[in-house]
């Protein structure tokens, strides 16, 4: 008696083959393409959080200025010469614009391929319902940064004259 064992086949086709091999190959190209766009604009954020830094520095540094100029008490009177080391109220940035520099007007050569521009304003602004009618309450700051491949940060803030309560206070300088 002779006793018969069905052979168990075991392993792929040539045809199973060839189509695991064709998706495996799809799946693989469309991994290196993910990367390699990733890989591409992996600086992208670096370049932005730069421009935005730099855009703070700015705004923080300029915000921090005196309201009126010292020496004539005029609300926005023409820049100062001297450069930006003798900045010494908000309105003396206004129209800066170049490489970014540190607060003594020394360029920073690492941040040369950034421009920034600045721009205050009191004509037209209001802040929360207070304007500058009859007198200089708020100004308005705006830093723009651009930086390599066409990055753009605009910051805006603003500095009031926190000692003009009223038109008729004496602290609240006119036009």
């Amino acid at each position: 008696m002779s006793v018969r064992r069905d052979r168990l086949q075991r392993g792929f086709s040539l045809v199973e083959l060839v189509l695991a091999i064709a998706v495996m190959g799809i799946a693989l190209a469309g991994a290196v393409a993910l990367f390699s766009v990733s890989a591409r604009h992996s600086a992208d954020p670096m370049i932005q959080q730069q421009a935005q830094l730099i855009a703070e520095a700015y705004l923080d540094e300029i915000l921090i200025k005196r309201f009126y100029d010292p020496e004539t008490g005029d609300v926005c009177p023409a820049a100062e010469g001297g450069g930006r080391s003798a900045y010494d109220n908000v309105c003396d940035f206004n129209g800066l614009s170049g490489a970014p520099q540190d607060q003594f007007g020394t360029p920073i050569a690492a941040l040369s391929d950034y421009t920034v521009q600045v721009t205050v304003a009191n004509a037209g602004v209001t802040l929360n319902g207070v304007d500058n009618t009859g007198a200089v309450r708020v100004l308005r700051v705006d830093i723009t940064v651009t930086g390599p491949g066409s990055i753009k940060v605009v910051l805006s803030g603003y500095r009031t004259n926190y000692e003009c309560n009223t038109a008729g206070d004496a602290e609240c300088k006119p036009l």
